[in-house]
């Protein structure tokens, strides 16, 4: 939101109140806090403090490394909920210095520095320097005919880049944005997002943190060019600065205060299928889907029923049509005899013909209007009310539902809406703010599910698909990016939303292969297979048509095939990506400036990224396969045919069908597993590490997670001249070492090298080794 005209004014019928100075500062150790009192004129003497507002700023640490700034102008304003959950550490205590100069506030290396002399002043440093500052007219506290607001302003340095801010389809560089945090089901080709998260990170290394569920209003250098302001309704603002100094340790920081990615079960890394939104199908259409699949050699983990699965008009009502799937647990178990695990598709609404809507009716488990009545509209689904989780006994109504669905053999859910929820004339039973409930019900609805999924699996094995998200949702995976149309366009834009979600602290992200919105043509298609099948989750789906690869032509067959298969021969190395996520924050797609912070020219690279830390992927997003895409320094193999490219520079390449660039970083050993027809196995068992550019003297140890939590394997490669040798004192299996065309195998345990004449590499066909 933007107060002033342009530099020197303010807006008509706006009245602004600035902290101009500092009165006085106070320390409380015992309470671990900074209180700093800032007037909002120039006191020259006792009678200019008569008839003058005071903006109260105060500093604690949640964490190290983590400075938390409350803003108030009055104290007084009522507080209601809900809030974002922060995980405080009780143990840490910041250091506090209060003298003539002004105040330090210290958590670990990062600092809040205010001067006591001046015009107003706030710095926050890390180590010798300063990240970003706030200068005058930066705190300010807004009179308007509509309300009262808070505003921060930090500073932007020439050259810094700003990210994150949710899954936003737009420029993956915020710079010159405006964007207000307020869930909206807008598709992935506007300003609208599912998924709002107000924290944003910096290219300079640190994050800034929102604490606000409402709508958070930044103008990214978009109010006034070399500042970034956020602003709140109300009379107080609380926001968290979060230091580095690297993009991961922000990222690792922000999740250890909001929450951390949950580890996800190990199919779910496989190929899923649905049936499609609104597309025909019955019991006999889902046989052909799977069947077809196992037939064409195309390896799937999860089937997935959408929409229909359910009798129209009665969303969400939890009953199997009976004219199209006479048999469920029948079918579901036939499902499960092949080996695949089953989604269904749910949503937080019941509609008025469902008998469950009459139910909960009855017990007062849905949203209600302010008189009493029932909030319901027509859209989706004729009379749908919505289902109050602010109720416990609503949500645990809600699971005992998804408990029967489980019972018959449901392993997921995918959790879609959540986004369209009502602000006005609404009351929720816990008295929650109707505008505060607007974004943090998605973490009420998807948490609900997550933990019922949780509670019957086990940690580690449950998994939701999820469209609507907030800060905090991140724990709950996995989210995909909403509904894209079919085309080359809105694959890009596809991709720029996750990789802003990824630097929002979200581990995991898929989205519809193949674009939701129409029919993909077939060169569109398997472009898109390419891209989704080196996502970290994987899922053909779509709208009123069917992804069934066949459906488009025999050539989408065979790249399916060999691009399923590759992905589950990279499962070791997926698999230690996923759990950087679960134990680092860190997210398994990465943007360039994430895994290399101090290479510039990756900064804006927002049509590619890293898999995990050894693999760039630059999906084509033209007809021609065409495609330009930045490579950092040293000399990148690619996985698929074993060319070298020197990098400090962009690249452009073209590309057939089968092919796209994937290339692997210098210096990597990249453990490639023995299977190809699942994600589920056991990867240290025939493992072979393969070797990239490796200088002389490298030495490092390469980790192969173990499955479903099990011990992981680990090896150290060394480099001595011409001779790479690998030893694992703790391999239960075969496993083998492959530099160039020299490979060597070993039964289990010991060392094994191989003689090289260069660097070398290998290539990989999609489908197997090359």
């Amino acid at each position: 939101m933007k107060f002033t005209d342009g530099y020197w004014l303010t807006r008509p019928g706006l009245t602004p109140l600035y902290a101009v100075e500092v009165d006085d500062l106070r320390g409380d150790d015992d309470a671990g806090t900074l209180s700093v009192y800032a007037p909002t004129a120039a006191v020259r003497h006792r009678g200019d403090t008569l008839n003058l507002a005071m903006l109260t700023l105060r500093f604690s640490a949640p964490r190290e490394g983590v400075i938390k700034v409350h803003v108030e102008r009055h104290a007084g304003a009522a507080q209601h909920g809900p809030d974002f959950v922060k995980l405080v550490d009780a143990s840490f205590s910041p250091t506090i210095t209060v003298d003539d100069d002004g105040g330090v506030f210290q958590s670990g290396e990062l600092r809040a520095r205010v001067s006591r002399s001046g015009p107003w002043h706030l710095d926050f440093e890390l180590g010798d320097t300063v990240l970003t500052s706030s200068l005058p007219r930066s705190v300010g506290h807004i009179t308007g005919a509509d309300g009262t607001w808070v505003h921060q302003q930090l500073s932007i340095e020439p050259g810094e880049r700003i990210y994150g801010l949710g899954e936003r389809f737009g420029a993956f560089v915020k710079n010159g944005q405006v964007v207000d945090t307020w869930n909206a089901d807008g598709g992935t080709s506007s300003e609208q997002a599912y998924k709002n998260i107000p924290f944003y990170l910096s290219s300079r290394g640190y994050g800034v943190f929102v604490d606000d569920p409402a709508n958070v209003s930044f103008e990214v250098g978009s109010e006034v060019n070399s500042r970034m302001q956020f602003s709140v309704e109300g009379e107080s603002l609380d926001y968290y600065v979060i230091a580095g100094p690297t993009p991961k340790d922000v990222l690792r920081r922000y999740t250890a205060l909001t929450g951390r990615p949950a580890e996800v079960p190990a199919w779910s890394f496989g190929l899923w299928l649905t049936t499609s939104f609104t597309a025909s199908y019955d019991e006999q259409t889902v046989n052909a889907f799977v069947d077809g699949m196992a037939e064409r050699d195309i390896p799937l983990s999860v089937f997935h029923y959408d929409c229909f699965w359910m009798r129209e008009f009665q969303w969400t009502d939890f009953e199997w049509d009976a004219r199209y799937f006479p048999d469920p647990e029948g079918q579901l178990a036939r499902l499960h005899e092949k080996d695949l695990h089953v989604s269904a598709w749910i949503n937080p609404y019941i509609a008025q013909r469902s008998a469950l809507f009459a139910e909960a009716a009855e017990a007062g488990y849905l949203l209600k209007r302010t008189d009493g009545s029932i909030w319901q509209w027509d859209l989706w689904q004729a009379g749908m009310g919505l289902v109050d989780f602010t109720n416990p006994a609503a949500s645990q109504w809600y699971i005992r539902k998804l408990e029967t669905l489980m019972d018959q053999g449901i392993d997921a859910f995918k959790t879609d809406f959540g986004e369209r929820i009502p602000v006005d004339d609404v009351v929720w039973f816990d008295g929650s703010d109707p505008r505060r409930m607007h974004n943090y019900y998605a973490k009420l609805y998807n948490g609900a599910v997550f933990h019922a999924l949780e509670k019957r699996r086990g940690k580690g094995d449950a998994i939701v698909f999820a469209r609507s998200a907030t800060a905090g949702c991140q724990q709950y995976p996995v989210h995909w990016g909403g509904d894209s149309d079919s085309s080359f366009a809105s694959m890009a834009e596809s991709l720029r939303g996750g990789l802003s979600l990824a630097m929002s602290g979200f581990g995991y992200w898929s989205h519809d292969i193949g674009g939701f919105e129409g029919t993909p043509d077939p060169g569109l298609f398997k472009r898109w297979l390419a891209f989704g099948l080196l996502s970290s989750h994987s899922r053909l789906h779509g709208s009123d048509s069917v992804r069934v690869p066949w459906a488009f032509d025999e050539e989408s067959v065979v790249i399916a095939r060999e691009f399923t298969k590759l992905k589950m021969r990279l499962m070791p190395y997926l698999a230690h990506s996923a759990s950087q996520a679960s134990t680092e924050g860190t997210p398994m797609m990465r943007p360039m400036v994430l895994e290399f912070p101090d290479d510039r020219g990756g900064y804006d690279a927002d049509c590619q990224y890293m898999l995990g830390d050894a693999l760039l992927v630059a999906p084509i997003f033209t007809a021609d396969g065409s495609v330009q895409y930045y490579l950092p320094e040293g000399r990148w193999t690619s996985l698929l045919d074993a060319s070298v490219q020197d990098g400090y520079r962009w690249v452009a390449e073209s590309h057939g069908y089968h092919s796209l660039p994937l290339r692997v970083r210098p210096g990597t050993v990249l453990p490639l597993g023995a299977v190809d027809d699942r994600p589920d196995y056991d990867w240290a068992n025939g493992v072979t590490l393969h070797c990239f550019e490796l200088a002389d003297g490298f030495d490092a140890v390469t980790v192969v997670p173990g499955l479903d939590g099990g011990p992981e394997t680990t090896f150290r490669v060394r480099r001595d001249g011409d001779v790479i040798t690998a030893v694992s004192e703790n391999a239960h299996a075969p496993w083998a070492l492959q530099a160039g065309d020299a490979i060597a195998r070993a039964d289990g345990v010991g060392e094994i090298s191989v003689t090289v004449s260069g660097p070398g590499g290998t290539g990989i066909r999609a489908g197997g080794e090359r």
